[in-house]
């Protein structure tokens, strides 16, 4: 549980506005539906990917780096990743393992015709969605583990999309279905309080002196 007397003290380095706005972010978060991001090369596709995922409610995203590591331009991101929490794996298996044992149903994105698209898609499971690098898009490996595969129709002379592109349009839809469905997709309140902690520490100027000082008056 969290110190609510550390809680009161850095809430007065930090607006009522942004606490306001913290608690109606929060509100609309979900665990529920889950981002993972494999071997993506390009900078600017692993920081938008966690900007959508910010922008659309999703608090975790989870980035395999098996072959390629520091995905993240914080520049392009926006600060996304401020409020986003991100899970760094070694190998897929690992990541994937991990999903599976908190419940997640894996999905893996692809451009072939015959997988299932977004509005065949049930939300009655906690869901992760896996995107997959540039060129090759997922593994071989990812591709069998997976539950189920998801694809995006195009009637258009271009046949793929760029991979930010379709994690965009897989998280607005997704999300969007999700929140009139009747699951319970929200944050529970200790998960809430422990995130919002954390986003007030994220902005505040020189926290860790701040924090420092409050322990040496306890």
């Amino acid at each position: 549980m969290e110190d609510p007397n550390l809680i009161d003290y850095l809430e007065t380095f930090v607006s009522g506005k942004r606490l306001q706005r913290f608690e109606e972010v929060l509100n609309l978060r979900t665990r529920y539906i889950t981002v993972v991001m494999e071997d993506i090369y390009h900078l600017h596709n692993a920081s938008a990917v966690i900007r959508s995922a910010d922008i659309f409610g999703i608090q975790d995203v989870h980035i395999i780096e098996q072959r390629f590591s520091d995905r993240l331009d914080k520049k392009i991101a926006l600060g996304a990743q401020k409020w986003t929490d991100i899970h760094r794996y070694g190998g897929t298996k690992e990541c994937i393992d991990n999903l599976r044992a908190k419940g997640y149903k894996i999905f893996v994105t692809t451009p072939r015709s015959d997988a299932c698209t977004l509005d065949q898609i049930s939300v009655n499971q906690k869901m992760a969605f896996v995107f997959g690098a540039e060129k090759e898009g997922v593994s071989e490996s990812t591709f069998a583990a997976a539950d189920e595969h998801v694809h995006i129709p195009m009637v258009g002379f271009t046949e793929s999309l760029n991979v930010s592109v379709a994690a965009a349009i897989v998280l607005y839809q997704m999300t969007k279905k999700l929140r009139s469905s009747e699951y319970n997709w929200k944050l529970q309140e200790d998960e809430k309080a422990k995130i919002r902690l954390e986003w007030i520490k994220k902005s505040i100027k020189n926290i860790d002196k701040i924090l420092a000082r409050y322990q040496e008056g306890i």
